[in-house]
């Protein structure tokens, strides 16, 4: 019955985009999830529009609208969450970050702000009616809500996924419909563990006990985490995460994976959105053993923390002597996002015997090659505080783990510096005495 309904809403890209106005507010793609045809045809109106503002994220792949309008004048680019390319564009004035804890944005979206037109790309509809988001839920059910109109992009190749809810879209809900046949999904590589992230990871892996639920964040060491729970003795273990990545697919596959211990969604994976490789998509594809969710249900605090030994795994780029953690910038030019980085950190306190832990190799080098501690006195300036020294647990690098919770100022000087490189251990404590934050302990 709403196939004829489906027949009728069906137009080219070309004419979908009509529905965009000068001034208007765009709610577009988010991560593997981009609306190429969309794009491509709103590239193609530029002339004709000005002031058309795109929200999106995580940009997997070059961008149409970007790319036709440099300076610019017709398309302004704001992101939730920078990925590598949207970094670049933040520094040659192309895009725009809006500094937001991920779970909020759905909220945020409900009550504050303006959304005119919905674009994005889901599954096939199915016999009933109904578009899967496919494998990223996030916001788009809250952005759905408020538009003026809402656009859906249809690739063959992109999973129909299983849910809590607001994971899915009616056709009577949709505007305009265009077929994009089999379009496949943006990959998203992961970069090969290297020894420092193994030799982090296997400072993490006692501390992860049967049936711990696991969340993980993006990079080569969780990559190195998932591998060592994979290969391991644990059992039982389940999965709440933001994101879903290649990396818990090993532990599935590996028999580690069941959720019988979890308070929420006992038996499921519960995440929000998902990027990687083709093996983490035809995993995801009607996997019953899926949950997706929007991000203000799998990030809140109080929704993560009712599963018991909650262990949050995530990286930052610096850490001040007092526990500050820079996860986001580089001084202040943006990196990413803040992301659900805080959620989980506070998320996994909360949990009944769960543990945070921020993972960093000691240093880095900069432009210049010359290599610099991560363990600084005062953070870069301009750096963004994205965890707050009161929230922080474990912190862990190649030389050791610090538990940071309850230590006083000193105490905490004390444990940092314990864990970076021994090269800037004396410097650190140099700086530590300027800041009035070094005792000599035994």
């Amino acid at each position: 019955m709403y196939i004829e309904e489906y027949r009728k809403k069906c137009v080219s890209a070309d004419e979908a985009v009509k529905v965009v106005r000068s001034g208007d507010w765009v709610e577009f793609s988010w991560a593997a999830n981009m609306a190429c045809l969309l794009e491509e045809a709103l590239a193609r109106r530029k002339e004709e529009l000005h002031d058309v503002n795109i929200r999106a994220a995580v940009l997997l792949k070059s961008s149409a609208i970007l790319e036709s309008d440099p300076t610019g004048e017709h398309f302004t680019w704001n992101s939730w969450h920078l990925s590598g390319s949207e970094r670049k564009l933040v520094q040659n004035g192309q895009a725009y970050y809006i500094p937001i804890k991920y779970s909020e944005v759905p909220r945020w979206l409900r009550e504050n702000l303006q959304t005119d037109v919905v674009a994005i790309q889901v599954a096939p509809m199915d016999e009933h009616g109904y578009f899967s988001f496919g494998v990223t839920i996030s916001h788009y059910a809250a952005a759905i809500e408020k538009a003026r109109a809402v656009i859906v992009e249809v690739n063959e190749d992109m999973p129909s996924i299983h849910g809590g809810y607001d994971h899915v879209v009616h056709i009577s809900k949709v505007d305009y419909v265009v077929e994009g046949g089999h379009r496949g999904l943006p990959v998203l590589p992961t970069a090969p563990p290297s020894e420092k992230d193994k030799t982090i990871a296997a400072y993490v892996m006692p501390e992860i006990k049967n049936g711990a639920c696991i969340q993980l964040g993006i990079g080569g060491m969780p990559n190195a985490l998932g591998q060592m729970i994979a290969e391991s003795n644990l059992k039982n273990l389940g999965i709440h995460t933001e994101m879903l990545v290649d990396g818990f697919v090993d532990m599935v596959l590996a028999g580690k994976v069941n959720g019988k211990c979890k308070q929420l969604d006992r038996g499921r994976i519960t995440f929000s959105f998902a990027a990687g490789t083709q093996k983490l998509y035809d995993f995801m594809k009607n996997n019953p053993v899926l949950a997706g969710y929007p991000v203000d249900y799998t990030n809140h605090p109080c929704n993560a923390s009712r599963n018991e030994n909650l262990i949050s795994i995530n990286s930052c780029l610096e850490i001040d002597l007092t526990g500050q953690v820079c996860s986001e910038s580089a001084g202040s030019n943006m990196m990413s996002g803040s992301g659900g980085q805080l959620d989980f950190v506070e998320a996994a306190y909360y949990s009944k015997g769960g543990k945070s832990f921020i993972c960093l190799p000691s240093t880095y080098k900069d432009k210049q090659g010359q290599i610099k501690s991560r363990i600084k006195g005062l953070l870069t300036l301009g750096a963004v505080v994205t965890d707050t020294r009161a929230t922080i647990h474990y912190i862990v690098t190649e030389y050791g783990m610090v538990n940071l919770k309850g230590l006083s100022t000193w105490q905490r000087a004390e444990a940092l510096i314990s864990i970076a490189h021994p090269d800037f251990r004396e410097e650190l404590i140099d700086e530590a005495k300027k800041l009035k934050i070094w005792r000599q302990s035994h």
